[in-house]
């Protein structure tokens, strides 16, 4: 019993960070598109497939996020905005089936509000510093919101039933 927890864990943890760094490789090759980037989409894709199990790939790509781009204020955001954007996701799904422009509305709707509450670490420096990071990032939010609706509208369905089919479960 032992030996196969252990090979289960062992999974477990090389499935979430081929994951994690999958999200990663993919957001850094679309970087050269503003705000337009596939994480969004993932997270979904990850927490319809695999449940609660998305967290863990969640910290894992918020971590190498860190050692990638470096340990900035920004990075303080993500801790909070990936893991809303996977428990957002989670209660959605409780009702069964959705159809994907409920979920590409729902990722709009993220992507709008991804610059507010990036703003959250900015009001150690007071209010306004937080509303002018803010406002200062509404055209990127507006290109955020567009391309979440059109890449979870196009490929989410694919990408979940591609996943099941490779297996559907991060352990067995």
């Amino acid at each position: 019993m032992e030996r196969k927890s252990l090979r289960e864990a062992s999974r477990r943890v090389v499935v979430c960070g081929l994951l994690a760094a999958l999200m990663t490789v993919l957001q850094m090759a679309m970087s050269f598109l503003p705000n337009i980037e596939p994480v969004s989409l993932l997270v979904l894709v990850y927490a319809l497939v695999f449940g609660r199990d998305v967290y863990y790939i969640v910290v894992t790509f918020i971590l190498l996020e860190g050692m990638v781009h470096g340990f900035h204020l920004w990075w303080i955001s993500y801790f909070y905005l990936w893991p809303l954007w996977a428990w957002v996701v989670l209660r959605l799904r409780r009702g069964g089936e959705r159809p994907p422009l409920m979920w590409a509305a729902a990722g709009g709707a993220f992507g709008l509000s991804f610059g507010a509450l990036c703003a959250l670490p900015y009001l150690a420096g007071g209010p306004w510093a937080a509303f002018s990071y803010w406002l200062a990032g509404i055209p990127f939010d507006l290109l955020h919101c567009m391309g979440n609706f059109v890449l979870i509208l196009c490929l989410e369905r694919p990408l979940c039933r591609a996943l099941r089919l490779a297996g559907g479960k991060i352990s067995r």
